[in-house]
């Protein structure tokens, strides 16, 4: 298997996912904002998904891909199939059981979790409500996660990484078509979580059975009681079960964490766990790409390699895996630091999300991008230990990075309020990786292979003539001033061309001002920006439209809306002409020269 063809397209439906994710978080900031409705709705989404880590794609498949790999490899895909439908079902009945206590339990969740939001009882009420419709969720995404183990150890990739796409999908049809019909609007994304998880169930189900995967499961569903017997019998299961117990301590010293931090933001001001919740989706955009795919190709390799003895591969795949974190997780960190706000701007800033909310969520992505690349080397480096079913160590060091968060939180909260917590997240993941890094070095599992001075120079050198250009980009535009404001009018002007008639602005950006004519707010009808394409007219030809002079018809085009007070007299007002077809005329030669497109209307 080519690993890095398969992480390339295990990370392009990633990519296909989270710029999905990105739609829906959009539509989200753009429709509901940053306020008590979505703290609430975060809060009630984030506590199934603390049981997600626990019991999907976190602690349980940390146990049960390296089980299941071996039980494949050294006994037979007859025996490792029935071990999975085995270990479904007993997981289908105790989740069950605990989504049921949760409902009934859901008050005191929601209070552990935000401490009552400050005595704001509508709040703490509907996130309690949202609480018990979403919490079933936990069940369908812990099936998800099962088939995803099962299909990743028979090499199928590409079905488990599309399927949260579905959920995208969900978000955006019920923001758009229900959210409007509710007399609560916040509830359709409620709908859409539970309509996301049957359609990602159903998805990968099919792709279980178009392996022939779910032929012992009409048997074992004949007889329920008798099956969870045999399952709990089972000697793979025990063993499972034994490495699940330290997985799940580790994965729950971070969940732990992670309500440590909600509870704070939810004392903070109002809106502190929307921004912070809006900025880890633009941090998990690089985590999931780099990280997520990395760990999910490289854990059946290294645990075939484990058990195969040959520990020149492990340590292979593992300095393998790290050179391309270094490679492209530096880059994204400088990124989505110097590109907070422009990233922010252009995927949240709309409609009910204000300038403040803006400025909130950018500190807040500033924060998370110092821990990007460890954020990023834990996925690979965990899996070096969880490939030896060697889950102690992780957990020992995640219960040392526990405590150190909530040290870094006392220093960082009172200074930087939310995005202290994102900081101190930053700060103790660095640790957290370096940690297992010496941990697998003092085990002998690796061992760094040589050109890693070199290849840390040329990273370096390349991310800091990116920071450069990212900087001077970042500074040609009014950021804030766009959600109302043409783009051709935020432009920050940087220099003039002189010597033809007029001086014009002339924007740092090249394709600054031809995008500004796809921005809704620009005062160009459509006819004007069809004009403006067309070849530079002399003095002494006709101003018609190069259709009009051939003899041809008018293109096709929708029907024109009325322009914006002030129509095209304002524009060429803010343009700075003076309306003399000569000057015009000369004006845009002299724009056209520099390559840029940008039209002069008289």
């Amino acid at each position: 298997m080519n690993l890095l063809k398969t992480a390339a397209t295990v990370s392009g439906l990633t990519l296909i996912s989270r710029i999905t994710g990105l739609a829906r978080e959009t539509l989200t900031a753009s429709l509901f904002g940053a306020g008590a409705q979505t703290d609430a709705f975060f809060v009630a989404f984030r506590l199934p998904n603390l049981l997600r880590r626990l019991f999907a794609e976190g602690a349980f498949s940390q146990a049960f891909v390296p089980v299941l790999g071996q039980v494949k490899a050294q006994e037979g895909d007859e025996l490792a199939r029935r071990l999975a439908s085995q270990v479904g079902l007993l997981l289908f009945v105790v989740l069950s059981l605990i989504t049921l206590v949760a409902i009934l339990a859901a008050p005191g969740l929601v209070w552990l979790m935000t401490g009552g939001f400050s005595g704001d009882t509508a709040r703490f009420d509907l996130a309690t409500a949202m609480t018990r419709w979403m919490f079933p969720y936990i069940v369908l995404i812990s099936m998800v996660a099962l088939a995803a183990g099962v299909l990743n150890t028979w090499s199928s990739f590409k079905l488990p990484a599309f399927t949260p796409v579905l959920l995208n999908l969900a978000f955006i049809a019920s923001a758009l078509l229900l959210a409007p019909r509710l007399e609560t609007p916040i509830f359709a994304l409620v709908v859409a979580v539970l309509v996301g998880g049957v359609a990602q169930v159903g998805l990968q189900f099919w792709g279980l059975h178009r392996l022939g995967l779910l032929r012992d499961l009409p048997d074992l569903l004949a007889r329920p009681f008798k099956s969870l017997a045999q399952a709990w019998r089972n000697p793979s299961v025990r063993r499972m079960l034994q490495l699940m117990l330290p997985a799940s301590l580790a994965v729950s010293v971070a969940q732990i964490s992670l309500v440590i931090n909600t509870h704070i933001a939810s004392r903070l001001e109002t809106g502190s766990v929307s921004w912070l919740s809006y900025a880890d989706r633009l941090m998990e955009f690089p985590t999931a790409l780099l990280g997520v795919a990395l760990g999910t190709v490289l854990l059946p390799s290294l645990t075939k390699a484990h058990g195969e003895g040959d520990p020149a591969r492990v340590s292979a795949l593992i300095d393998w895996g790290l050179r391309l974190v270094v490679i492209l997780a530096v880059p994204a960190s400088i990124g989505l630091a110097l590109l907070a706000e422009p990233l922010a701007a252009s995927l949240f800033h709309y409609g009910a999300f204000g300038a403040d909310d803006l400025a909130k969520t950018a500190q807040a992505m500033v924060a998370y991008s110092v821990g990007l690349l460890g954020l990023i080397g834990v996925k690979v480096l965990a899996s070096g230990f969880y490939a030896q079913q060697n889950m102690r160590t992780p957990v020992k060091i995640a219960l040392f990075t526990l405590v150190l968060t909530q040290l870094l939180n006392l220093v960082f909260v009172p200074t930087f309020a939310h995005a202290g917590l994102a900081l101190a997240t930053s700060v103790a993941a660095i640790c957290n990786a370096g940690l297992l890094l010496i941990g697998l070095r003092k085990r002998g599992s690796y061992t760094p292979a040589p050109g890693w001075w070199w290849l840390w120079l040329r990273v370096l050198l390349a991310g800091t003539a990116m920071a450069a250009l990212c900087w001077y980009s970042v500074a040609a535009f009014d950021w804030v001033g766009m959600q109302a404001t043409p783009l051709g009018a935020t432009v920050k002007p940087l220099r003039y061309r002189r010597g033809s008639g007029c001086e014009l602005p002339v924007p740092a950006h090249p394709h600054a001002v031809a995008l500004a004519r796809l921005h809704p707010a620009h005062p160009l009808s459509s006819r004007e920006v069809y004009d403006a394409h067309q070849p530079i007219w002399s003095s002494a030809q006709a101003r018609e439209p190069r259709w009009r002079q051939h003899g041809s018809g008018p293109p096709h085009r929708a029907p024109q809306k009325p322009l914006p007070p002030g129509g095209v007299d304002h524009h060429r007002a803010a343009l700075g002409h003076s309306g003399h077809p000569e000057q015009i005329c000369r004006n845009r030669r002299a724009v056209k020269r520099r390559g840029l497109l940008l039209p002069c209307i008289c």
